[in-house]
């Protein structure tokens, strides 16, 4: 039973990661055909498995490396996530510490509110940002109404848009993971270093932020990873000087019935995920063997 248990994870991890980015990467170092099947060379039984991986090669890679326009989007993509994570970070801290500070009998209800647009359709909440972020959407309405603007502005198709919407969107992982790491904070740690002469900024920077710390880069992660690969946000919401890997790979894979290339693009996304992650890992296992 024991062994059942701990085998499920990694049959899981098998049949849902490494087998699916094993099929990508084959395709990502075939050659695209018009035709059926869409690239080239296919196993058949008659063929050797040393045969089929002979034919195999990296030009796809080769082609990425040499088009500006797939390393611009990778780093626009890596450039929109940061910022959209940041900004995420700084609206969802005060949220989650709001949230922990507040009276036990409130809190059940504050994170319902967190919780509740997940209740709607993700492709709903990102048009109904069409109708408030465009020139004639209700924003705009509000703020000529106000008399804070004499024009209406122009935020929907940009890069704010794009902004606006990933962080509305992934602000819940940011709140709730942090929210989890300040409500195992002891508030008489707070007090005690308002006791021992430290005001409350003080005694907040020094014993909040650092046990907030895992809760922080969980939020982050949740946060950056898939805001970097987004695809419906930047098409519905930024223009079209909005560039992100997301759109390039629906372009390969669908318009330029590219798949190799799509693929290679989607390989090297992965491995640009990957790469933070493992250092994440590392760091905490690290932390973990230093306490212990």
């Amino acid at each position: 039973m024991r062994r059942l248990t701990i085998a499920l994870p990694y049959l899981w991890l098998l049949a849902l990661f490494l087998i699916p980015f094993a099929i990508v990467l084959l395709i990502s170092l075939s050659d695209p055909v018009r035709a059926i099947p869409p690239y080239l060379p296919t196993w058949a039984s008659s063929d050797g498995l040393r045969d089929y991986l002979s034919q195999l090669d990296f030009e796809n890679f080769v082609f990425l490396s040499e088009d500006d326009l797939y390393w611009k989007a990778y780093l626009s993509s890596l450039q929109i996530a940061t910022i959209s994570t940041l900004l995420a970070l700084t609206i969802g801290f005060p949220i989650a510490y709001g949230i922990a500070r507040a009276p036990d009998g409130w809190q059940p209800t504050l994170l319902m509110l967190i919780i509740l647009p997940f209740w709607t359709s993700f492709l709903i909440r990102v048009y109904a940002w069409i109708g408030i972020l465009g020139t004639e959407g209700y924003l705009n309405q509000v703020l000529l109404g106000l008399g804070l603007i004499s024009q209406p502005l122009r935020i929907l198709n940009t890069d704010w848009a794009v902004y606006i919407g990933i962080v509305y969107t992934y602000l819940p992982f940011m709140v709730l993971p942090i929210y989890a790491t300040l409500g195992r904070i002891d508030k008489e740690l707070l007090e005690a270093a308002e006791d021992l002469g430290c005001s409350r900024i003080t005694a907040f920077w020094l014993v909040v932020i650092p046990l907030s710390k895992a809760g922080v880069i969980a939020g982050c992660f949740l946060v950056f990873i898939p805001a970097i690969g987004e695809f419906v946000i930047p098409s519905l919401l930024g223009g079209s000087d909005t560039l992100m890997i997301g759109k390039v790979l629906w372009e390969e894979f669908f318009n330029n019935l590219d798949w190799p290339v799509a693929s290679a693009v989607a390989v090297i996304l992965l491995l640009i995920l990957i790469v933070p992650i493992i250092l994440f890992q590392r760091n905490e296992q690290r932390q973990r063997e230093a306490e212990a």
